[in-house]
């Protein structure tokens, strides 16, 4: 069965688990679940491919585990958090798979995350169609920063709450 296309498959850089992903991948997610056995994992590193032949994986799940091609792993149908289990496997952290997966250094990735993320120009559709025309983008972050400045809207702050005073304290 081919997978449909949809609006979010347009988001650059992205592979959103939906339905079809989760049906595609069935295989490679539950090799990479067997995986949180100690006795799989020395399993799977003593042969790798021999491990693999009983998960009903295809060809190209295969090659993507075998290679550690992780982006190529959730395109077929992989769970970003089954993977993870893979990387650990593998003596990996979360980050250092992150950074993999995006083309930078663990330090790079790490500094544009707590820098509030992926910028989302350039990121929001392949195609165009879901990019905001220039002037409304410029409104937006000119809105966004004059909040900041003014203290309303700190990234990653909790919203300040007043002090409840009770009636009897009032009199």
């Amino acid at each position: 069965m081919a997978r449909g296309e949809h609006d979010y498959d347009d988001i650059p850089g992205t592979f959103v688990f939906d339905q079809q992903r989760s049906r595609q991948g069935y295989g490679i997610n539950m090799f990479c679940m067997s995986l949180m056995q100690d006795e799989n994992r020395k399993a799977f590193k003593a042969d790798e491919a021999e491990y693999l032949k009983k998960f009903n994986l295809t060809p190209e799940q295969t090659e993507a585990v075998l290679t550690r091609d992780y982006n190529r792993m959730l395109e077929l149908g992989g769970n970003i958090y089954f993977t993870a289990k893979l990387g650990a496997t593998d003596g990996h952290s979360f980050r250092h798979l992150a950074a993999v997966m995006t083309g930078s250094t663990q330090d790079d990735y790490a500094s544009m995350m707590l820098g509030g993320g992926r910028s989302v120009e350039g990121n929001r559709s392949k195609s165009g169609r879901f990019d905001k025309p220039a002037g409304v983008a410029a409104k937006s972050r000119a809105k966004t920063a004059g909040a900041r400045k003014a203290g309303k809207a700190k990234a990653g702050s909790k919203p300040k709450t007043r002090a409840k005073t009770s009636k009897k304290s009032k009199k």
